[in-house]
């Protein structure tokens, strides 16, 4: 069974100076444009990375370590991106940085350098380090609990939570590692005219949607013709156009969807639907699929939704964090109070605080006032 995540924390990212958020079943962030909400979003994503061993490449293509940076004061001294992830009792962070002057491991100067990691296991009052990586350098504890050193066994762009990968000797690093690499983020599905969405896909077994959704119609399919219902996607589905019914047709190695509209004499295929339509067709997927993530983060995902489909958004979020957890960044109040009402979750407003990115209610540790 994989890792609950707790909280996430991120120190001198973009808009962030420092930040620890709980993580509930259903997390919902609502706040207006350029108060920092994606950077929370994009926080997550570089946590993932780091399990697949791509955080500093990730960085690169975001414009390379100064771009990332906290715009804000620093103090002096060398500056470093901080992530952290907290998984009950389990904690694992990590930072990022430029080289030193006499560090001849980076390709250049301006090169994301991991240069620190750590996974903690806190129980009864007491910390309990698993593994620490410096540099090059890294201890592990094996499963008799005594402490394993590597010199210089990592080069700058890797992560030590993707580079272990002894399961037998590393439980505990197996496992957030695969709790991270069971994310998935959905923020920006492809619904034009060339879409691949739009273009018949595989009949490959696909329980978990793509983060583009391009296999969305062998993801639907998979519910449909492994469990032979999809009461969930059915009840979607008529939520948002009542009356209308899923349809699947198969080729030769391949599998293409539509929709059945009461009102017309033929279903419409994926290449005649709206932009609209589409994308929450994909939320319906990424939401109601065979088997969910353990975690799903979502960026906005009312984007080109008629407003009509409010409701039925935030009844799908709701049934899919009965299932896993859920983080939901939105602009959309009325989503944000849709969903209050379904899910029974108070939204969380991101707001700028001197200058960076805050979230009311939230105390410098970690919690809501109200969970004091």
């Amino acid at each position: 069974m994989p890792l609950r995540l707790t909280s996430v924390s991120a120190e001198l990212y973009r808009s962030i100076r420092r930040i620890q958020v709980p993580v509930e079943r259903l997390t919902v962030l609502v706040g207006k444009n350029g108060v920092g909400k994606t950077n929370l979003y994009r926080s997550l994503e570089l946590l993932a990375a780091a399990a697949r061993g791509a955080i500093t490449r990730e960085i690169a293509e975001e414009g390379g370590f100064e771009s990332v940076l906290w715009a804000g004061p620093r103090a002096k001294g060398p500056v470093r991106l901080k992530l952290g992830a907290e998984f009950g009792d389990y904690a694992y962070s990590i930072e990022i940085g430029l080289p030193a002057p006499i560090d001849e491991a980076a390709l250049t100067a301006t090169e994301p350098m991991v240069k620190s990691e750590e996974l903690v296991h806190r129980t009864r009052g007491e910390a309990l380090t698993l593994m620490k990586r410096q540099g090059p350098s890294a201890w592990l504890r094996d499963e008799d609990g005594r402490r394993q050193s590597y010199e210089e066994a990592l080069i700058p762009s890797e992560t030590a939570l993707s580079g272990f990968r002894d399961q037998g000797r590393f439980t505990e690093l197996d496992l957030v590692r695969r709790a991270l690499l069971d994310w998935r983020f959905y923020h920006d599905f492809r619904t034009d005219k060339a879409s691949p969405i739009r273009q018949p896909a595989l009949a490959i077994t696909t329980p978990t949607l793509a983060s583009d959704g391009y296999d969305l119609a062998a993801a639907l399919a998979t519910v449909l013709e492994i469990r032979g219902e999809a009461p969930d996607i059915e009840a979607a589905i008529e939520d948002a156009f009542p009356g209308a019914s899923l349809v699947t047709e198969f080729g030769k190695g391949t599998v293409s969807i539509g929709l059945k509209f009461p009102d017309l004499p033929r279903p419409l295929g994926v290449h005649e639907l709206s932009d609209g339509t589409l994308h929450f067709l994909c939320l319906v997927a990424a939401l109601s699929g065979y088997r969910l993530p353990a975690f799903i983060a979502l960026n906005e995902p009312e984007t080109s939704l008629h407003p009509d489909l409010t409701l039925p958004l935030a009844r799908l979020i709701a049934r899919a964090a009965e299932r896993t957890q859920v983080w939901v960044v939105t602009h959309s109040e009325a989503l944000a109070a849709a969903l209050e009402i379904e899910a029974g979750v108070a939204p969380r407003v991101v707001v700028k605080q001197q200058g960076a990115t805050w979230i009311e209610g939230l105390k410098l540790f970690g919690e809501f006032a109200e969970q004091e």
